[in-house]
């Protein structure tokens, strides 16, 4: 793509002549909620049928389940609400496609490993700033993953933990009511399967009172933290941890002395987490998967070899079809100066400025 000939005046003026925004009109929710509902209905049936048709489902753990399934609800209406937003809806278009043509084929034995990795956190972008804050991301990620894994099976009667005779320590491992594996809980294995959950509480309780200390003491997220959007996951989070350790200690220490009360507080805030995660933070934990086809779709256009090329300054901006994805994006937005896509950063810096001074500062002489 050539330099354009207009001059730097004419393309401000145009730029800035523009209207700045004009609401799109906002994705329908009736598609949204239909597949949620079916989505949690399917879920629903699943859990009656993994669980044998109740048989080892546990009502004790109801509260959990249900809330699973207002989990479920909740994430799959935001995130069908959030992939119709115009420029969403773009990009998966062009990464389902990108990942299925021959070139996204070629490379995605390379690039899925790549991507998955990333996604886990382990390239996080936050472990060149701090370790420490690496650190307790993960600690925060896989205390969540070794929960999720075993609790939420536990609770919709997948699994099960069955005591072999009554007086033994021995116990069996049952998924769908076959036994996996037994174990001894006297044991060090047998304790840390048995106690998989605390060892989760654990985790988790390290990397989010970490975070909380950082967002108690340092300047920098303390300015732009919100109590709702930032602290009260973190608090979630360490109530769950540390009411779910308490349980333990009542069992172990003081005979089951508090017990149903702790049981009780502990159900509370599971079940407020679980509904309040795909309204809140930690919807990231979900959305972050889909970055996978807008990988997939860049890597794809710059194998192409076209590279769109700034119009004011001729400089290399980014791989022909990205731009001309970005430009249907602003079309779609009805944002009258999509032309500004094919602008460096620079050039765009220098084309406000111009037209500050051709234009604003004009009316003040």
């Amino acid at each position: 793509m050539a330099a354009s000939s207009e001059t730097p005046r004419e393309n401000s003026a145009r730029w800035e002549n523009s209207a700045p925004w004009e609401a799109s009109p906002r994705p329908g929710s009736l598609r949204a909620t239909s597949t949620a509902t079916l989505v949690s209905l399917l879920l629903t049936v699943l859990i009656v049928v993994g669980s044998r048709y109740l048989e080892g489902f546990d009502a004790a753990l109801l509260p959990y389940a249900v809330a699973t399934v207002f989990l479920a609800f909740g994430v799959v209406y935001r995130y069908t609400v959030w992939a119709q937003a115009p420029a969403a809806r773009r990009l998966f278009r062009q990464g389902v496609r990108a990942c299925f043509s021959r070139a996204g084929l070629r490379g995605s034995a390379a690039a899925l490993p790549r991507m998955a990795t990333a996604s886990l956190g382990l390239r996080s972008f936050s472990g060149p700033r701090s370790r420490a804050r690496w650190a307790a991301h993960q600690s925060v990620l896989w205390g969540c993953v070794l929960a999720a894994l075993v609790a939420v099976p536990l609770s919709w009667g997948w699994i099960s933990f069955t005591a072999v005779n009554s007086s033994g320590p021995g116990y069996e491992l049952r998924l769908w009511g076959r036994t996996v594996v037994g174990f001894d809980s006297a044991s060090p294995a047998g304790w840390a399967l048995f106690h998989v959950l605390d060892l989760a509480a654990v985790l988790v309780l390290v990397g989010a009172g970490y975070f909380l200390w950082r967002r108690m003491r340092d300047r920098a997220p303390v300015t732009g933290q919100r109590f709702g959007y930032d602290l009260v996951p973190l608090l979630a989070l360490i109530v769950i941890s540390v009411t779910g350790l308490l349980l333990t200690f009542s069992a172990l220490a003081l005979h089951g002395g508090g017990y149903e009360f702790l049981a009780v507080l502990h159900m509370t805030s599971v079940v407020f987490a679980l509904i309040h995660l795909p309204f809140g933070k930690f919807f990231h934990v979900v959305q972050r998967p889909a970055t996978a086809g807008v990988q997939a779709f860049t890597d794809t256009a710059r194998q192409g070899g076209d590279t769109a090329l700034c119009r004011r300054c001729a400089a290399p901006l980014a791989p022909v079809p990205a731009v001309a994805n970005l430009r249907g994006t602003m079309r779609e937005l009805r944002l009258r100066f999509d032309q500004t896509a094919e602008y460096c950063p620079r050039c765009k810096r220098v084309l406000r400025g111009s037209a500050y001074l051709s234009d604003v500062k004009r009316g003040f002489r």
